[in-house]
Protein backbone atom coordinates (compact mmCIF):
# COMPACT_ATOMS: atom_id res chain seq x y z
CA UNK A 1 0.00 0.00 0.00
CA UNK A 2 2.74 2.36 0.43
CA UNK A 3 6.53 2.78 -1.44
CA UNK A 4 7.62 0.04 -3.69
CA UNK A 5 4.61 -1.79 -3.11
CA UNK A 6 2.29 1.21 -4.22
CA UNK A 7 3.98 1.50 -7.40
CA UNK A 8 4.18 -1.61 -8.57
CA UNK A 9 -0.04 -2.13 -7.65
CA UNK A 10 -0.28 0.86 -9.49
CA UNK A 11 2.01 -0.61 -12.38
CA UNK A 12 0.49 -3.63 -12.85
CA UNK A 13 -2.93 -1.63 -12.48
CA UNK A 14 -1.97 0.10 -15.75
CA UNK A 15 -1.78 -3.05 -17.37
CA UNK A 16 -5.24 -4.18 -16.61
CA UNK A 17 -4.32 -6.37 -14.07
CA UNK A 18 -7.10 -7.25 -11.45
CA UNK A 19 -5.02 -6.34 -8.19
CA UNK A 20 -5.01 -6.82 -4.43
CA UNK A 21 -3.65 -4.68 -2.36
CA UNK A 22 -2.25 -6.77 0.90
CA UNK A 23 -2.07 -4.21 3.95
CA UNK A 24 -0.85 -4.72 7.52
CA UNK A 25 -1.68 -1.27 9.21
CA UNK A 26 -1.96 1.15 6.72
CA UNK A 27 -5.79 0.74 5.73
CA UNK A 28 -6.27 4.50 4.27
CA UNK A 29 -2.83 3.72 1.92
CA UNK A 30 -4.35 0.99 0.62
CA UNK A 31 -7.82 2.24 -0.16
CA UNK A 32 -6.35 5.43 -1.81
CA UNK A 33 -3.88 2.34 -4.10
CA UNK A 34 -7.18 1.15 -5.30
CA UNK A 35 -9.44 4.11 -5.71
CA UNK A 36 -6.87 5.28 -8.14
CA UNK A 37 -6.49 1.98 -10.02
CA UNK A 38 -10.08 1.29 -10.35
CA UNK A 39 -10.90 5.42 -11.28
CA UNK A 40 -8.05 4.64 -14.03
CA UNK A 41 -10.46 2.18 -15.52
CA UNK A 42 -9.05 -1.27 -13.64
CA UNK A 43 -9.81 -3.32 -10.90
CA UNK A 44 -8.70 -3.62 -6.87
CA UNK A 45 -9.54 -5.03 -4.11
CA UNK A 46 -7.72 -4.22 -0.54
CA UNK A 47 -7.27 -7.06 1.99
CA UNK A 48 -5.73 -7.03 5.27
CA UNK A 49 -3.61 -9.63 6.45
CA UNK A 50 -0.55 -9.67 8.64
CA UNK A 51 1.53 -11.91 5.77
CA UNK A 52 3.54 -13.32 9.27
CA UNK A 53 0.20 -15.12 10.31
CA UNK A 54 -0.56 -17.65 8.10
CA UNK A 55 -4.27 -18.13 9.09
CA UNK A 56 -4.83 -14.57 7.98
CA UNK A 57 -2.51 -15.48 4.61
CA UNK A 58 -5.29 -18.08 4.31
CA UNK A 59 -8.36 -16.01 4.52
CA UNK A 60 -7.26 -13.65 2.21
CA UNK A 61 -6.06 -16.08 -0.54
CA UNK A 62 -9.53 -17.55 0.04
CA UNK A 63 -11.41 -14.39 -0.34
CA UNK A 64 -9.55 -13.62 -3.80
CA UNK A 65 -10.57 -17.07 -5.03
CA UNK A 66 -13.65 -16.25 -4.27
CA UNK A 67 -13.98 -13.15 -6.23
CA UNK A 68 -12.01 -14.08 -9.17
CA UNK A 69 -11.18 -17.25 -9.21
CA UNK A 70 -8.03 -17.33 -9.77
CA UNK A 71 -4.49 -16.05 -9.06
CA UNK A 72 -1.62 -15.24 -11.19
CA UNK A 73 1.15 -13.50 -10.44
CA UNK A 74 2.62 -12.94 -6.72
CA UNK A 75 4.41 -10.19 -5.45
CA UNK A 76 6.19 -10.62 -2.38
CA UNK A 77 7.48 -7.28 -1.24
CA UNK A 78 6.20 -7.09 2.70
CA UNK A 79 9.39 -5.92 4.95
CA UNK A 80 10.40 -4.17 7.92
CA UNK A 81 13.40 -3.71 9.56
CA UNK A 82 14.56 -3.12 13.53
CA UNK A 83 17.50 -2.11 12.94
CA UNK A 84 20.56 -2.58 15.64
CA UNK A 85 24.00 -4.17 16.43
CA UNK A 86 23.93 -7.71 17.16
CA UNK A 87 24.26 -7.67 20.62
CA UNK A 88 21.85 -5.27 21.06
CA UNK A 89 19.12 -6.68 19.33
CA UNK A 90 16.64 -7.95 21.45
CA UNK A 91 15.12 -11.62 20.77
CA UNK A 92 11.50 -9.97 20.08
CA UNK A 93 12.87 -7.32 17.33
CA UNK A 94 14.54 -10.64 15.80
CA UNK A 95 11.24 -12.43 15.83
CA UNK A 96 9.26 -9.77 14.35
CA UNK A 97 11.89 -9.12 11.53
CA UNK A 98 11.52 -13.29 10.40
CA UNK A 99 8.45 -13.45 10.98
CA UNK A 100 7.39 -10.47 8.54
CA UNK A 101 10.10 -10.69 5.92
CA UNK A 102 10.80 -14.68 5.79
CA UNK A 103 8.21 -16.51 7.51
CA UNK A 104 5.52 -14.05 5.48
CA UNK A 105 6.81 -15.26 2.56
CA UNK A 106 6.75 -18.98 2.90
CA UNK A 107 3.61 -18.18 4.05
CA UNK A 108 2.26 -16.42 0.92
CA UNK A 109 4.55 -18.94 -1.80
CA UNK A 110 2.73 -22.08 -0.03
CA UNK A 111 -1.13 -20.57 -0.17
CA UNK A 112 -0.56 -19.28 -3.46
CA UNK A 113 1.26 -21.93 -5.32
CA UNK A 114 -1.73 -24.21 -4.21
CA UNK A 115 -3.87 -22.36 -6.31
CA UNK A 116 -1.31 -21.73 -8.92
CA UNK A 117 -0.28 -25.51 -9.70
CA UNK A 118 -4.10 -25.39 -11.81
CA UNK A 119 -2.85 -22.98 -14.19
CA UNK A 120 0.72 -21.74 -13.47
CA UNK A 121 1.77 -18.03 -12.71
CA UNK A 122 4.93 -15.78 -11.40
CA UNK A 123 6.30 -15.72 -8.04
CA UNK A 124 8.58 -11.95 -7.32
CA UNK A 125 10.21 -12.12 -3.93
CA UNK A 126 11.48 -8.47 -2.93
CA UNK A 127 15.04 -9.33 -1.38
CA UNK A 128 18.11 -7.14 -0.60
CA UNK A 129 21.96 -6.70 -0.83
CA UNK A 130 22.14 -6.56 2.61
CA UNK A 131 21.21 -10.05 2.40
CA UNK A 132 24.20 -10.99 -0.09
CA UNK A 133 27.01 -8.85 1.70
CA UNK A 134 25.51 -8.10 5.08
CA UNK A 135 25.68 -5.28 6.79
CA UNK A 136 26.58 -4.06 10.18
CA UNK A 137 23.48 -2.83 12.09
CA UNK A 138 21.15 -5.24 10.23
CA UNK A 139 21.66 -8.74 11.20
CA UNK A 140 18.19 -9.59 11.54
CA UNK A 141 17.16 -7.90 8.00
CA UNK A 142 20.79 -9.66 6.31
CA UNK A 143 19.32 -12.64 7.53
CA UNK A 144 15.74 -12.71 6.74
CA UNK A 145 17.05 -11.17 2.91
CA UNK A 146 19.34 -13.77 2.80
CA UNK A 147 17.04 -17.03 3.62
CA UNK A 148 14.64 -15.43 0.99
CA UNK A 149 17.06 -16.14 -1.68
CA UNK A 150 17.79 -19.09 -1.04
CA UNK A 151 13.71 -19.88 -0.64
CA UNK A 152 13.20 -18.25 -4.19
CA UNK A 153 15.27 -21.02 -5.26
CA UNK A 154 14.56 -23.91 -3.79
CA UNK A 155 10.56 -22.53 -4.70
CA UNK A 156 11.37 -22.26 -8.28
CA UNK A 157 13.05 -26.13 -8.26
CA UNK A 158 10.01 -27.50 -6.75
CA UNK A 159 7.66 -25.68 -8.91
CA UNK A 160 8.58 -25.80 -11.84
CA UNK A 161 6.99 -28.41 -13.19
CA UNK A 162 3.75 -26.65 -12.28
CA UNK A 163 4.91 -23.75 -14.81
CA UNK A 164 5.55 -21.40 -11.58
CA UNK A 165 8.04 -19.24 -11.96
CA UNK A 166 10.10 -17.65 -9.22
CA UNK A 167 12.25 -14.88 -9.29
CA UNK A 168 13.86 -12.50 -6.93
CA UNK A 169 14.85 -9.22 -7.11
CA UNK A 170 17.16 -6.38 -5.10
CA UNK A 171 15.72 -3.15 -5.84
CA UNK A 172 18.57 -1.16 -4.38
CA UNK A 173 18.40 2.07 -2.19
CA UNK A 174 14.99 3.55 -2.98
CA UNK A 175 12.94 7.02 -2.23
CA UNK A 176 10.47 4.71 -0.01
CA UNK A 177 9.17 5.52 4.15
CA UNK A 178 12.09 2.77 4.95
CA UNK A 179 15.15 4.95 3.55
CA UNK A 180 13.88 8.40 4.16
CA UNK A 181 13.99 7.06 7.84
CA UNK A 182 17.35 6.08 7.74
CA UNK A 183 20.50 8.15 8.28
CA UNK A 184 21.44 10.34 5.20
CA UNK A 185 24.66 8.24 5.17
CA UNK A 186 22.87 5.56 3.81
CA UNK A 187 21.86 7.24 0.61
CA UNK A 188 25.36 9.18 0.23
CA UNK A 189 27.12 5.56 0.75
CA UNK A 190 24.87 4.02 -1.86
CA UNK A 191 25.58 6.91 -4.42
CA UNK A 192 29.33 6.47 -4.03
CA UNK A 193 29.62 2.75 -4.43
CA UNK A 194 26.85 3.14 -7.64
CA UNK A 195 29.45 3.46 -10.74
CA UNK A 196 27.02 5.24 -11.81
CA UNK A 197 26.67 7.53 -9.28
CA UNK A 198 22.98 7.06 -8.84
CA UNK A 199 19.97 5.43 -6.66
CA UNK A 200 18.00 2.90 -8.11
CA UNK A 201 14.91 4.39 -9.73
CA UNK A 202 11.05 3.52 -7.87
CA UNK A 203 8.97 3.33 -11.15
CA UNK A 204 12.21 1.56 -13.39
CA UNK A 205 11.52 -1.44 -10.69
CA UNK A 206 8.53 -1.65 -11.13
CA UNK A 207 8.27 -1.87 -14.55
CA UNK A 208 11.12 -4.70 -14.84
CA UNK A 209 8.86 -6.63 -12.17
CA UNK A 210 6.22 -6.28 -14.52
CA UNK A 211 8.74 -7.37 -16.99
CA UNK A 212 9.41 -10.54 -15.42
CA UNK A 213 5.43 -11.51 -15.80
CA UNK A 214 5.83 -11.45 -19.43
CA UNK A 215 8.91 -13.60 -19.51
CA UNK A 216 8.21 -17.75 -19.82
CA UNK A 217 11.94 -18.69 -19.91
CA UNK A 218 13.38 -17.13 -16.50
CA UNK A 219 12.91 -18.57 -13.17
CA UNK A 220 15.27 -19.12 -9.96
CA UNK A 221 17.24 -16.03 -10.67
CA UNK A 222 18.26 -13.56 -8.88
CA UNK A 223 18.20 -9.74 -10.55
CA UNK A 224 19.98 -6.96 -8.64
CA UNK A 225 18.47 -3.95 -10.15
CA UNK A 226 20.92 -0.72 -9.11
CA UNK A 227 24.54 -0.12 -9.74
CA UNK A 228 26.48 -1.52 -7.38
CA UNK A 229 29.22 -4.14 -7.90
CA UNK A 230 28.05 -6.91 -6.05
Amino acid sequence: SRGLGRTIALAFGKRKYRIVVNYHLSDKDAQEVVSKIISSGGDAIGLQADVGDVRKVRLMVKEVMKKWGRIDVLINNAGITKDNLLLKTSDDDWDTVLKTNLKGVFNTIREVARVMVRHGGYIINISSASGLKGKAGQSSYAASKAGLIGLTKSAAIELGRFNIKVNAVLPGVLPTDMVKGSHPSVKEKAKSESVIGRLSDIEEVAEFICGLTEMDNVSGQIFNLDSRII
